[in-house]
């Protein structure tokens, strides 16, 4: 492949395949550095990372498009090491390319507090794009990585012909036999296939070996097959004559899948794992222990390399691997920044766009563009949210998503005249750069992909479904959690309150699961307004993953003043007093009801019926958790005096997460077991989550 002045690749002119002795150096230097690693940890996956060291050399040096000096420069390819397990692969790439990774941080391989933990980490170590540790998780990523680089290059860069753009790039991905057999990868690959992604190129690690043993223990599909039904760009390459991978047919199939546009390609390439190790080499322990210190000087021994030396880094290969890295890297950012100048000049209005959400901004007036709802008129929290989700993307095209297969239930069609499909797609409004995504009834890939999306730093991905399927996303959510990403999960029918569907669909456990996982907030609004008002927060944020949690059922909307009630505002705060027993002055209460969602307006009715039995109560609105213990101390015991330890909560779910609020002498009015198939009217009788169930809880208290 060459490159074009705009530092994009051509596929007219591909280079004739080089392997030199330069190459050589590099690759043997690699294995036994991986070899090394793990020796010195004493524990770690080697065998994938010596076998996998030329095709990661041939990918770094010949076909990723990066600058080492700067790992976040935004024209660069993405590389995804799927198979997160074999961490040195990539470790050892980022070093000899000239990455802030020394071979010091080598030597500190899955040590506390290294750069070389035992699973790649986002945020932690320069040059690494995402997390991976979860097997498929990083394939499936790499699907939204490649769906953003689309939808951005149709936002800011629509007529630019193909190739040519500096909004285009490559996603490469290195996956395992692991990551195909996780059902997300088939998830994302069945995606990936429908919608033509011909910038993500998979290159497939098919050694045949996983803990157990031989891969043929668990599985005997076709691979390549299954990705060709799926749509997929497909291509083998099998052992070179002396078991090691085929470098030349490798990189004619790197070169084939790079120059295909209309489809995502995989290369199903064999691999000997370990190889050449002694004794190690085509095993099943080689893939999770340490080779043992005389197979590792056998291995040294048969690559010519100094077998009593350890991280022995030849000066003249790391010269020579770091520097072609780093040249060839400057020639292209400075290409890429030129073509990216010329745009900008040429597209001032969305050179201020790019800027203005780079930047984290929102634009001018947004604000004021929050909806509000009417007091008294009854709004099922998700139909709130779906409107004020209109109104903000109306102001903020990074903003876009859709749901899996859920639109219309959960609210979440910002444009249904704008589809994320390809433009070989006879549908309707199909864009390849459209609004809305319709995932498909794949939740887990829906939220991995989010993942993806969000890590371009330009997109705002959201997406929807019920609640209690969110026990599909978990995997993914918790990475994003982990990786503090922006994403807006999407989740209605939240309660028993859905009714007639009945306890499959009614979840229960979900809230204290979801709350329970570091890094996410967790959204449940009483009432449109609140609804709103904790939206319009979250999109002025990008810190950390959040989950809305909305009601089927209508609610009311209550008043901001009057009778007892206090603003919506406070709901930013996570925790508030939305209703307080009016003409008391200001002491403590006697009573205070905690709750969230459909449950304020229960509270807010039995806190009345206590009022005038002469017992001042306060109500107090926690639409997240996560938010109110974010608060200053002096805040929260302002909401929550010390002193008061007469509390109710109440909430259509476990009570589990709730008893540190509580405390000794609180109460629960929550729901202990799995639902039933009725009316939300008839559930919330039967289970106990009525007004006069949380005045006589608090009655009782006093």
């Amino acid at each position: 492949m060459v490159e074009n002045p705009a530092g994009e690749r051509s596929a007219a002119a591909p280079a004739p395949f080089r392997w030199t002795d330069e190459d050589r150096r590099a690759v043997v230097t690699a294995r036994v550095l991986a070899m090394d690693a793990v020796e010195e940890a004493g524990h770690g996956h080697p065998g994938t990372a010596v076998s996998l060291a030329p095709a990661a050399h041939l990918v770094f040096h010949r076909f990723l498009r990066h600058d080492p000096a700067d790992p976040e420069w935004p024209g660069r390819d993405r590389f995804v090491l799927s198979c997160g397990h074999s961490s040195l692969t990539l470790y050892i790439q980022l070093h000899l390319a000239g990455y802030p990774l020394t071979l010091d941080d080598l030597r500190r391989y899955r040590k506390k507090g290294s750069l070389t933990p035992a699973h790649p980490e986002w945020g932690h170590t320069p040059g690494v794009e995402t997390t991976t540790g979860p097997l498929g998780q990083g394939i499936a990523t790499a699907v939204g990585m490649a769906m953003a680089a689309r939808r951005e290059r149709g936002l800011f860069d629509p007529d630019a012909p193909e190739g040519a753009s500096p909004f285009d790039h490559r996603v490469f991905v290195l996956c395992s036999d692991g990551d195909i057999q996780e059902g997300v990868s088939a998830e994302a690959a069945a995606f990936a296939g429908h919608q033509g992604l011909g910038n993500l190129v998979v290159v497939h690690d098919d050694n045949r070996i996983s803990i157990e043993g031989s891969t043929a223990l668990a599985t005997s599909e076709d691979v390549a097959a299954r990705y060709a039904a799926q749509g997929w760009h497909v291509q083998s390459v099998a052992l070179a004559a002396d078991g090691d991978i085929d470098v030349p047919r490798l990189s004619e199939a790197l070169e084939a899948a790079t120059a295909e546009t209309s489809r995502p390609s995989i290369i199903v390439m064999r691999s000997t794992i370990a190889w050449p190790v002694p004794g190690a080499k085509d095993t099943a322990a080689s893939h999770g222990s340490a080779l043992g210190a005389r197979a590792v000087h056998e291995a040294k021994s048969l690559l010519g390399t100094d077998p009593e030396a350890a991280f022995a880094v030849p000066a003249e290969v790391f010269e020579w691997t770091s520097r072609s890295a780093r040249e060839r890297g400057r020639r292209a950012r400075e290409e890429w920044e030129q073509a990216f100048g010329r745009w900008a000049r040429a597209h001032p209005d969305r050179d201020a766009l790019l800027t203005r959400i780079r930047s984290g901004r929102l634009p001018a007036g947004f604000e004021d563009a929050r909806p509000v709802f009417v007091p008294g008129s009854p709004v099922a929290t998700r139909k709130a949210f779906g409107r004020a989700l209109r109104e903000a993307a109306d102001r903020l095209p990074e903003l876009w998503g859709g749901s899996a297969d859920l639109g219309d239930s959960n609210h979440t069609t910002v444009d249904a005249a704008s589809s994320f499909l390809p433009a070989s797609s006879p549908l309707p409004g199909a864009d390849p750069a459209g609004r809305t995504v319709h995932w498909g009834i794949r939740e887990h890939f829906m939220a991995a992909a989010m993942n993806g999306i969000a890590l371009s730093g330009v997109s705002r991905p959201y997406g929807g479904t019920f609640l209690v399927f969110s026990d599909y996303m978990r995997p993914a959510v918790r990475l994003a959690a982990l990786m503090g990403l922006p994403a807006l999960y999407v989740w209605t029918h939240d309660s028993i309150g859905l009714g007639e569907d009945g306890p499959t669909h009614q979840p229960v456990e979900h809230l204290a699961s979801l709350r329970a996982v570091p890094g996410l907030d967790v959204v449940r609004p009483a009432d449109a307004n609140e609804t709103a008002v904790t939206l319009w927060k979250v999109l002025g944020e990008r810190r950390r993953p959040v989950g809305f949690s909305l009601s089927r059922q209508d609610l009311p909307v209550l008043s901001d003043a009057g009778d007892g009630l206090r603003p919506t505002e406070g709901a930013v705060r996570g925790g508030y007093v939305r209703y307080e027993t009016p003409g008391r002055g200001d002491g403590d209460p006697d009573v205070v009801v905690i709750a969230t969602g459909s449950e304020v307006a229960v509270a807010v009715e039995a806190a009345r019926a206590l009022t005038a039995d002469g017992i001042r109560a306060r109500v107090v609105s926690m639409p997240c958790r996560e938010w109110f213990a974010g608060q200053p101390a002096a805040y929260r015991d302002a909401v929550l005096p010390p002193s008061v330890r007469r509390r109710v909560v109440v909430e259509a779910g476990v009570s589990q997460g709730w008893h540190d609020l509580l405390g000794l002498d609180g109460r629960a009015v929550c729901v202990e077991e799995f639902g039933a198939s009725a009316s939300a009217d008839e559930l919330f009788a039967h289970f106990g989550i009525t007004a006069e169930a949380v005045a006589d809880a608090a009655r009782a208290l006093l």
